[in-house]
């Protein structure tokens, strides 16, 4: 599985990365960024997909 934000939908509430910090991050204007590639190991699955379903702006993306 990868992760992506659409940076241009990202508001900056911090779900992303509250709920998965293995996989997000936030940048220096606190918008959420992803960790590396994108790679979802296999234990962070639930984490991406939880913060893809409670992202308000819908900016994450999950791909299997």
């Amino acid at each position: 599985m990868k992760v992506s934000i659409n940076s241009g939908a990202c508001m900056g509430h911090g779900l992303c990365y509250g709920l998965a910090p293995a996989l997000f991050a936030d940048d220096d204007q606190g918008y959420g960024t992803v960790i590396a590639d994108g790679t979802v190991p296999p234990e962070h699955t639930d984490a991406a997909r939880k913060a893809a379903a409670n992202c308000p702006e819908g900016a994450i993306s999950t791909a299997d």
